[in-house]
C-alpha cells in the first residue's frame, strides 16, 4: 500500500468511486517517448544544498536537453522515467518543460533528484512548485491547462554519471468512467515471477516507511528483477538482519525511497532502480488488460497500481487507497493472475482476480488509469504497441 500524497493525483491516491453502471467512456489518449542516446552537450559548475542536511557544496556537471516533443493531442500528465548510473560521488536532476495549448511555454519543473545510493544527497522529489501551468505531485507533471508538446532536460552531477535511457509518458484520461470490459486472449499463460510478500517486513527499517503497509512497491520491483535473475548481491544485502525473510525488498526500499514523498512509492525511482542490475523500462499508461496480455504472453511481467474498496475486486480481502501488485498471468477463461505483495505471506501472494473487476479498479479515471511500470533486461524485445511503449 501506498503513503497518501501531498496532493489528490491520477494515480497516486485516490478515494474509488463505487463501481455504478457500466457506460461507456472515450479511450484514454496515451503516447510515450524514449530516448536511448542522451548525450550531454552543456558543461558547468553550480552549487547545491540538500533540503535535508548537510554543508552547501559546489558540483561540476553536464546537461542534456532534449528537442521539443510533440504530444499529438492535449495531454493533462506527464511523467518522465529513466535508467541511469549514478554511483557514489555523483547525482542527477530530471526537468520538464512543457507548452500550454495556448503557445506558451511553461518554467522548468523538477521531476526528481536521482542517485543510486545516500551518501552525496538524499534522493527527493521536490513539492511547492504550483503555479497557474500546473504542479508536481510526487513524480508526475499534473498541468493546470492541457499541454501540447515538451522538453525534457537532465543535468549529471559530479564524474562519471551517465544515462542509459529517458522517457517521458504523456496522456489524458477521461475522469469518472467505468470502463467498458475488453476481450480475453486465448489461453492461460503463466510466468514464474517469486512471490514475496510485504506484510512479512512489518516493522523493518522505520527511517524507510517501515515495511509492511508500505513496500508494495519495492516488493513488487524485488519480484520482478528475480524473475529476470537480476538483483542485489550478497555484499549489497550485508546491512540486512540474516534472520530478514527477503533482503532483496529491505535493499530495494533503502535504494528507491523519496525523503519528500517519505516512501518507496515513486514510480520513476523505482525504475531506476531496477536499471542499476542490467534492465531498462518506463513508465505508461495501458488502455486494456489486452495490451498488458500483449506483454505478458511476451514474456514480461506488468507492475500495476490500483486503488480500490474491497467489494470492488473479490478475493483481495482488503481497500486500498493506492497499492502496486505483478501481473503475471490469466487463466484460459481471461482472469488476471496477479503477484499480490499485500498478501500476509509469500505462500499467498499468488491470486487469481475476476478480470473484469480487475480491469475498472485499474483502468479507471478516479485510479491509476492503467499505469504500469515495465521492467526488462536489454535484450529482451517487447511486442509491438500502440504508441504508448
Amino acid at each position: 500500500m501506498r503513503r497518501p500524497a501531498a496532493l489528490p493525483r491520477i494515480g497516486r491516491v485516490v478515494t474509488p468511486s463505487p463501481a455504478g453502471p457500466n457506460r461507456a467512456a472515450p479511450a484514454a489518449r496515451v503516447a510515450f517517448h524514449r530516448w536511448t542516446r542522451v548525450v550531454p552537450t552543456e558543461t558547468g559548475t553550480t552549487g547545491y544544498l540538500d533540503p535535508f542536511g548537510g554543508r552547501a557544496s559546489d558540483w561540476p556537471y553536464t546537461r542534456w536537453t532534449s528537442e521539443e516533443r510533440e504530444i499529438g493531442f492535449p495531454a493533462t500528465e506527464l511523467v518522465p522515467s529513466w535508467t541511469a548510473a549514478a554511483p557514489k560521488g555523483t547525482w542527477l536532476r530530471v526537468e520538464l518543460r512543457a507548452r500550454t495549448v495556448t503557445g506558451a511555454l511553461t518554467k522548468w519543473y523538477d521531476m526528481g533528484r536521482w542517485a543510486e545510493g545516500g551518501e552525496d544527497i538524499h534522493r527527493t522529489s521536490l513539492p511547492g512548485q504550483g503555479d497557474q501551468d500546473g504542479d508536481v505531485a510526487v513524480d508526475t507533471f499534473v498541468a493546470a491547462l492541457p499541454v501540447t508538446a515538451y522538453r525534457l532536460r537532465i543535468t549529471l552531477y559530479g564524474q562519471g554519471a551517465w544515462v542509459r535511457t529517458a522517457g517521458v509518458m504523456a496522456s489524458a484520461i477521461p475522469p469518472g468512467a467505468v470502463v467498458p470490459p475488453g476481450p480475453p486472449g486465448k489461453g492461460a499463460v503463466e510466468l514464474d515471477v517469486p512471490a514475496y510478500s510485504q506484510k512479512v517486513h512489518a516493522g523493518h527499517h522505520p527511517e524507510w516507511d517501515g515495511g509492511g503497509e508500505s513496500w508494495c512497491s519495492p516488493a513488487s520491483v524485488a519480484m520482478v528483477l528475480r524473475y529476470w535473475g537480476r538483483g542485489p548481491g550478497p555484499a549489497e544485502l550485508s546491512f540486512v538482519d540474516p534472520a530478514d525473510p527477503c533482503p532483496a525488498v529491505d535493499h530495494a526500499a533503502r535504494d528507491m525511497y523519496d525523503h519528500s514523498y517519505q516512501g518507496t512509492g515513486n514510480w520513476p525511482f523505482a525504475v531506476a532502480y531496477a536499471g542499476r542490475y542490467g534492465t531498462t523500462g518506463f513508465v505508461t499508461r495501458l488502455r486494456s488488460l489486452a495490451e498488458a496480455e500483449r506483454l505478458v504472453r511476451a514474456g514480461v511481467p506488468v507492475i500495476t497500481s490500483q486503488s480500490f474498496r474491497e467489494p470492488e475486486l473479490p478475493g483481495a480481502g482488503y481497500s486500498t487507497r493506492g497499492h502496486l501488485m505483478v501481473l503475471i498471468g490469466f487463466t484460459a477463461g481471461g482472469d488476471v493472475i496477479a503477484n499480490d505483495p499485500a498478501a500476509p505471506s509469500d505462500g499467498t501472494v499468488k491470486r487469481v482476480y475476476p478480470r473484469r473487476p480487475f480491469e475498472n479498479v485499474w483502468l479507471r479515471g478516479t485510479g491509476s488509469g492503467g499505469i504500469v511500470q515495465v521492467i526488462h533486461p536489454h535484450d529482451i524485445p517487447l511486442p509491438p504497441s500502440e504508441g504508448n511503449w
